[in-house]
C-alpha cells in the first residue's frame, strides 16, 4: 500500500515537472544597443496564458508606449501552438549599460519571472528609429540569409548556397518579387527546383522565426583565392502590427514594403596539391570508379567493335575529360561518341560519363588493348587517386595477314630506269609527202540537193506540228514529268554514284558527296562540316517537310554505317533509288 502511495506521488511530481518544463515566459528586445534619441521595443512573450502580469519598474528609461497584448494560436503538423505578447515602447532617459529588471506572470497558479536583459545607449543617431514606425518594425523582423554549405572548399568541389527568408511570429508576408539574381562569376552553378514553399520553424540569432526557402544552388570554384558570391535581392509587401487596436482588442496591422538582401559572401577556395599529383591528372575532383569494356572480344576484319571508357561516381563530373584510349596502328578508332548520365542534388552531382570508341580491324591476329589509368583527388583522404583498368585482348579471327601485303612498285627501292637511245631517224613518224585528190567541179542548181533543199522547210512544217502535240501532251503529263524530273536530278547529282554501284565504299563516298554537293548547290552554302543536326534545322527554315528530312538523314546514316558494315549490291540500289527520290522532293519543297 505504501509502495503504491510513493509511486503515485512520483507521478504526480514528474507531471508537475514535466507541464514546468513546458513553460516558457521571456523578455525580447528590438535591440540591444541603441541611440540616446531612438526607442526601444521589449516584449514579454509566453507559450502558455496567465494572468497578473506585473511589468518591471524600467529605471532609466520613460514609458511612451504600452503595455500592448496580443494574443497568437497557430497549428504545425498538428501541433497547436500559443503565444501572449505583453509589449512596450521606451526612450532612455541617458547614456549608459541600463539592465532591465525581471517580469513576473502567474500560469496555471505558478509564478514565472523573465531574466535580466542588458542595453547599452550610445550618443544620439543620425537617424533615430522609432520601434512603433511599419518599417522599422519590418526592419527587424525580416531578414534574408544566404547559408553557405562550406567557405574553405578546394578548387572543383561542390558547395552549396540555399537562401531562406526568415520572418518574425508577428509580422505577415503578402509577395515578393526578385529585383536582383545573383551571377556565378567564377563558378559552374546549377539551379536546384524549389517545389512549393514550406514554412518552418527555426532559429534566428537566437530567437524564434518562420522561415521559407526561395532558391538552392550548387555551386563548383573554378578559380582559387577568394570569389564572391554575389546578393540575392528581394523586394517585399509585409504586414506588420500597429499601435492601435480594433473593438476585439487586436492589433491592427499595418502594410509596409521592405528591400532586403543576402549579403555578399566570400569564400576561400584551397588549391588541389601538387605533391604526388598523377601526370594524367585531368581535373577531376570527388569520389569515381573507372572501366574500360569491350561489346566483342573476337571477331573478323572489317568488323566493327565497341570500347566503352565509362567513369562513374559522386564529383565534378561535367568538367574534366574521359582518358583518351590508344590503340594498336592495325586498328582502325573513329572519334568517340561522349554520352553524359547526371543528376545534380545539393550535394553535387553523381552519375555517369562515357566514351565509346568504334574500332574496326584491318588484318587478322591478336592484338592487346593496354591498360588506361584514371586518376582523381580523393576529398576525403584529401590525396589523388589512380585506377588502372583492365587488359583487353581482340582476336581477329578472318582476314588478310598483315605480313602478305605486297609493297607497291612505287615504293620499291630496287627499280631501275633504262636509258633511252636514239637511232638517228626520230623524225621518221612524221609524213613529209601529201596525197591530195582535185575535186572535179559540178552544176549545183537544178541538181538533187538543190531540189531536196528546196523541198526541206515544206516537209518540216508536220513534223514540227508533231512534236509541238507531243511536248503538250508531256506537258500534261504531271505523273510522268515528276518521274522525269528525278531522273534528272539524280543523272546530275547521282552519276558518279551510280558507275559505281558494287563497290560498297566508293559507291557510299559518291553518295554522301552527292548529297552535301545537292545542298551546297541549291541553298549555295557549304555543309561539308554540318552534322545532321545543322542539316535538319537548315531544312526546317526552308520549309522542307520532316518525312523528307528524316529520309535524307537515313542517308547520311547508311554512308557513315558503310564503313565497316557490309552492304549488298540490291541495299545500293535502294538507296541510289531512295537518293533521287529525295534530292526531287527537297527541289520541289525548297522553291515553295
Amino acid at each position: 500500500m505504501n509502495i503504491t502511495k510513493h509511486i503515485t506521488l512520483l507521478l504526480l511530481v514528474f507531471a508537475t515537472s514535466l507541464a514546468t518544463a513546458q513553460v516558457s515566459f521571456e523578455a525580447k528586445l528590438s535591440k540591444k544597443t541603441l541611440g540616446v534619441n531612438e526607442r526601444l521595443r521589449i516584449d514579454f512573450v509566453m507559450n502558455k496564458d496567465g494572468d497578473n502580469f506585473n511589468a518591471p519598474s524600467f529605471d532609466n528609461f520613460t514609458v511612451v508606449g504600452g503595455p500592448n497584448q496580443s494574443i497568437s494560436t497557430s497549428w504545425v503538423n498538428g501541433k497547436r501552438s500559443f503565444k501572449k505578447t505583453y509589449s512596450f515602447f521606451l526612450k532612455p532617459k541617458k547614456r549608459g549599460t541600463f539592465t532591465i529588471e525581471q517580469g513576473t506572470i502567474e500560469i496555471a497558479g505558478q509564478t514565472y519571472k523573465t531574466s535580466p536583459v542588458k542595453v547599452k545607449v550610445t550618443a544620439a543617431v543620425d537617424k533615430p528609429k522609432d520601434p512603433n514606425d511599419p518599417s522599422f518594425i519590418a526592419d527587424q523582423s525580416i531578414h534574408l540569409v544566404a547559408e553557405v554549405s562550406n567557405t574553405n572548399p578546394y578548387l572543383n568541389e561542390a558547395i552549396t548556397v540555399v537562401y531562406k527568408l526568415y520572418v518574425s511570429p508577428n509580422t505577415g508576408v503578402d509577395n515578393w518579387r526578385e529585383i536582383d539574381i545573383p551571377r556565378y562569376n567564377d563558378f559552374w552553378s546549377q539551379s536546384i527546383d524549389v517545389k512549393g514553399l514550406q514554412v518552418q520553424n527555426g532559429t534566428y540569432k537566437g530567437e524564434e522565426y518562420r522561415y521559407v526557402v526561395l532558391r538552392k544552388t550548387v555551386l563548383y570554384p573554378q578559380k582559387t583565392g577568394k570569389l564572391n558570391i554575389e546578393p540575392l535581392t528581394l523586394d517585399i509587401s509585409v504586414q506588420v502590427p500597429g499601435s492601435q487596436r480594433d473593438i476585439f482588442g487586436r492589433r491592427v496591422m499595418r502594410s509596409a514594403s521592405k528591400t532586403v538582401a543576402a549579403g555578399n559572401r566570400t569564400i576561400t577556395v584551397k588549391p588541389l596539391p601538387e605533391e604526388n599529383k598523377p601526370v594524367g591528372f585531368t581535373g577531376a575532383v570527388g569520389d569515381f570508379d573507372f572501366t574500360m569494356t569491350s561489346n566483342k572480344n573476337q571477331l573478323k576484319a572489317s568488323e566493327a567493335l565497341q570500347i566503352k571508357l565509362e567513369v562513374t561516381g559522386k564529383g565534378n563530373l561535367k568538367l574534366f575529360n574521359v582518358p583518351e584510349l590508344t590503340l594498336p596502328s592495325a586498328l582502325e578508332v573513329y572519334e568517340p561518341e561522349h554520352k553524359e548520365s547526371v543528376r545534380t542534388t545539393l550535394s553535387g552531382m553523381q552519375g555517369s560519363i562515357s566514351d565509346t570508341y568504334t574500332v574496326v580491324p584491318n588484318y587478322q591476329g591478336k592484338y592487346p588493348i593496354p591498360e588506361v589509368r584514371f586518376s582523381y583527388f580523393d576529398l576525403k583522404s584529401k590525396r589523388y587517386k589512380t585506377i588502372t583498368s583492365k587488359d583487353l585482348v581482340v582476336n581477329v579471327t578472318e582476314g588478310p595477314n598483315s605480313a602478305s601485303v605486297p609493297i607497291s612498285a612505287e615504293g620499291s627501292t630496287n627499280a631501275t630506269k633504262q636509258q633511252v637511245r636514239s637511232n638517228g631517224n626520230q623524225f621518221a613518224s612524221f609524213k613529209t609527202t601529201s596525197n591530195f585528190d582535185s575535186i572535179a567541179s559540178e552544176n549545183f542548181f537544178k541538181s538533187a540537193l538543190f531540189w531536196w533543199l528546196l523541198a526541206l522547210p515544206f516537209l518540216t512544217i508536220p513534223i514540227a506540228i508533231f512534236i509541238r502535240k507531243h511536248s503538250d501532251q508531256r506537258a500534261a503529263d504531271v505523273v510522268g514529268n515528276r518521274r522525269r524530273q528525278t531522273q534528272k536530278l539524280a543523272r546530275k547529282y547521282l552519276s558518279e554514284a551510280k558507275k559505281v554501284i558494287g563497290n560498297k565504299d566508293t559507291f557510299y563516298n559518291a553518295l554522301e558527296r552527292a548529297l552535301h554537293n545537292y545542298l551546297k548547290s541549291k541553298l549555295k552554302i557549304e555543309t561539308s562540316d554540318f552534322n545532321k543536326d545543322k542539316i535538319q534545322e537548315l531544312l526546317r527554315k526552308k520549309s522542307v517537310d520532316d518525312n523528307t528530312i528524316t529520309a535524307f538523314n537515313a542517308l547520311l546514316k547508311s554512308c557513315e554505317l558503310a564503313r565497316y558494315t557490309p552492304f549488298s549490291n540490291v541495299e545500293m540500289q535502294q538507296d541510289y533509288d531512295k537518293a533521287g527520290h529525295v534530292i526531287s522532293t527537297l527541289d520541289k519543297q525548297i522553291k515553295r
